[in-house]
């Protein structure tokens, strides 16, 4: 037998092979790499085709359907509401889904899903609607809380979430009291005060419980610091008299104060003219 018989005779048991074990997934992999390419570079749609065309070939094929999910997620665009951008949202949903079925605890399907309900919870007008989704928002970041305990993000997420469904509670309350923003507290009425504190209250405390969780895990997160200042400011009218409003407003004023002077560290950090940043020591 030639040396060129033996070629050919190998060639064809390869390709038997091909075709009989894997060819299918070797052309699921060609199609995820033409679509990580497609999508560094902007070209969502195509990359979307390319990323189904891989999940055709191999459905358990686990990092292509993350590409997938991503590149629908990556073109929906928050408080517009064409039928094609809403369509984006319900797909990026569904493809995170089929994620975690077979990847429960996937922490970037849970994360992706958390960060696309809030999202979607920003570009809603209809307070009522707008809260029905920041609950659905908070479910998925306390999803993330189960799967990544040390996710300082979801902490802080979820403190945010209680800020933006008190705000809009508390400031209908000064209106309904002819109070300005700059009018100081404490809530003046009684009934409605007692009222707010009954359903509000420790909604509050649970917020403030997220962020200093998240400050636990990187005390140096100046966003948290902020929202801080806003949720301890805030339930400040909730106070019993004007003594408790004063010692709160100070408090209030001290997590403002911590979060400036840990921007400017921060700030201080970063070269005057570019280059390489030295990454910080983590925070103990």
């Amino acid at each position: 037998m030639t040396q060129k018989t033996k070629l050919v005779l190998a060639l064809i048991a390869v390709t038997a092979g091909c075709i009989g074990m894997g060819c299918a997934k070797l052309q699921a992999r060609d199609h995820l790499n033409k679509g990580v390419q497609a999508f560094k570079g902007a070209r969502y749609a195509e990359a979307v085709e390319h990323f189904k065309t891989s999940v055709d070939l191999d459905p358990d094929f686990h990092v292509a359907r993350l590409y997938l999910a991503t590149a629908y997620m990556s073109q929906y665009i928050p408080g517009a509401e064409s039928k094609e951008n809403l369509e984006y949202n319900k797909m990026a949903k569904e493809e995170f889904l089929k994620v975690l079925e077979k990847s429960p605890g996937d922490k970037t399907a849970v994360a992706s899903l958390a960060s696309l309900h809030y999202s979607q919870a920003q570009g809603i007008s209809n307070l009522e609607d707008k809260l029905k989704k920041l609950d659905e928002a908070k479910v998925w970041y306390q999803k993330m809380v189960e799967v990544d305990p040390q996710n300082k993000e979801a902490y802080y997420s979820l403190g945010v979430i209680v800020w933006a469904k008190w705000y809009p509670a508390l400031m209908a309350a000064r209106v309904k009291l002819n109070m300005k923003a700059e009018d100081p507290g404490p809530l003046k009425d009684k009934k409605l005060k007692e009222e707010l504190k009954e359903k509000w209250a420790a909604t509050v405390d649970d917020g403030l419980n997220s962020l200093k969780k998240s400050l636990e895990i990187d005390k140096e997160y100046d966003d948290a610091m902020a929202y801080m200042n806003l949720l301890i400011r805030e339930k400040a009218d909730l106070a019993d008299n004007s003594e408790e409003y004063k010692k709160m407003i100070e408090e209030a004023d001290n997590w403002v104060q911590k979060a400036l002077e840990m921007k400017k560290i921060k700030a201080a950090r970063l070269p005057a003219g570019g280059g390489i940043i030295q990454e910080a020591a983590p925070a103990k």
